[in-house]
């Protein structure tokens, strides 16, 4: 990756019932620090099909602010709305990022800089101290680190950190092949453990990849994705299983070079 294109990047912000992050002004925010930034950029908002005023509050941000759109998508989950995302990026980087800020988007300077150091894949780190989390999150986000470690990525520590870049056309590469794209849609924010498969994949094939520790703070306000307890643990118990579905898959060859 050259400096010249390191100057060039899609920002992909997936949408899901984001009202109240977005009433606290979290766009204007983004706006105002790309504003002051010498590489070129774009915002691509991914609405996946929000059944509050999320797509009236986007579009109206978007029509009086510039470098900013918004694709209005089927209701398929986060990780298809990052996928359209990444499907309509114009630059030669792209990363995505939570709505609610939990990491600014000021970090983004702390992972570009890799790009020139032969890493196609540079992904955010909350660390060990997550603020914001309960103790009994704490807890469960060990377990699973420790988990996830044992079976898959020993060498990362955080895989579920919202913020992570990656050369646009390795994210390409990387997407269609998801096992999240296999399965049936349901309702509600599906996030499911997509990034412990697409770092899986990254690393199996040969795509050099940094962590980076960011500042985080769960700054989540939204009210309308349902109840955050009930989430998290329905999110576990996704993760647990996709994780193993993960090992499986790789010890049947999924990801072997000749079947990409």
């Amino acid at each position: 990756m050259t400096k010249k294109n390191q100057k060039s990047i899609s920002i992909v912000i997936p949408c899901y019932n984001e009202e109240d992050n977005l009433n606290r002004g979290i766009l204007k925010q983004v706006y105002n620090f790309l504003q002051k930034q010498s590489f070129t950029w774009e915002v691509i908002i991914c609405n996946d099909e929000s059944t509050d005023n999320s797509l009236k509050l986007c579009r109206a941000f978007a029509k009086n602010h510039r470098g900013f759109r918004v694709l209005n998508l089927s209701h398929g989950g986060k990780p298809s709305a990052v996928w359209a995302g990444i499907k309509a990026a114009k630059y030669p980087l792209v990363l995505f990022t939570d709505m609610d800020q939990s990491t600014p988007l000021s970090e983004i300077n702390k992972l570009l800089p890799y790009f020139n150091r032969g890493f196609r894949v540079v992904i955010g780190s909350r660390g060990t101290n997550r603020h914001g989390f309960s103790p009994i999150r704490k807890l469960m986000s060990r377990v699973f680190l420790i988990i996830r470690k044992l079976i898959l990525l020993p060498t990362i520590d955080d895989t579920q950190c919202g913020f992570k870049a990656f050369e646009t056309k390795v994210a390409r590469h990387l997407f269609p092949r998801l096992q999240f794209f296999r399965q049936k849609t349901s309702s509600g924010w599906r996030v499911s453990a997509f990034d412990v498969e697409l770092l899986f994949m990254a690393q199996k094939w040969g795509y050099k990849t940094k962590e980076v520790d960011v500042n985080w703070r769960d700054e989540d306000i939204s009210t309308t994705k349902g109840d955050n307890a009930a989430r998290f643990k329905k999110e576990s118990q996704q993760m647990a299983r996709e994780i193993l579905r993960v090992k499986i898959n790789d010890i049947k060859g999924f990801y072997d070079q000749n079947k990409k």
